[in-house]
C-alpha cells in the first residue's frame, strides 16, 4: 500500500486508531520528508486481520530511501509471514528481495 503521507493509512481503513497508533497523533505530528509518524508499517489489517505493508511516499525523497524503507518493511512481513523461522532465512531474504522489487519496480512508473 503506498500513501501521499502517514494519514493515508488511517483514511485507507477508515480507523481512528490501529496498532497504538491514532490519526489525531497523525494530524498533528510534523510530517516531513526526514520525519514522519509513520515512515512505512507492516501489520495486520484493522478490518480483516489479513497483512498489509505501507510505504509513506513522502518519506522516498531520492531511490536510496525508497529502497532502503521498502526493503525494511518487506523484511517485517516477510518474517511474519514465514513465522520468524529463521531456518527458512534464504526464503525469508528472497521473498523480502521480489516484493521489494515489485514495488520499486511501481514507484519508478510513477516517478516516470
Amino acid at each position: 500500500m503506498l500513501g501521499e503521507n502517514s494519514c493515508e493509512l488511517f483514511k485507507y481503513y477508515n480507523v481512528k486508531e490501529m496498532h497504538g497508533l491514532n490519526y489525531l497523533d497523525c494530524k498533528s505530528y510534523n510530517n516531513t520528508s526526514e520525519d514522519a509518524y509513520i515512515a512505512g508499517l507492516t501489520n495486520k489489517s484493522p478490518i480483516d486481520g489479513s497483512d498489509f505493508c505501507f510505504i509513506n511516499l513522502q518519506r522516498c525523497n531520492n531511490i536510496v530511501d525508497a529502497i532502503l524503507l521498502v526493503i525494511h518493511e518487506m523484511m517485517h512481513l516477510a518474517l511474519d509471514l514465514y513465522n520468524y523461522n529463521l531456518n527458512k532465512e534464504e526464503e525469508i531474504l528472497t521473498w523480502a528481495e521480489t516484493e521489494t522489487r515489485y514495488v520499486i519496480e511501481h514507484l519508478n512508473k510513477l516517478l516516470d
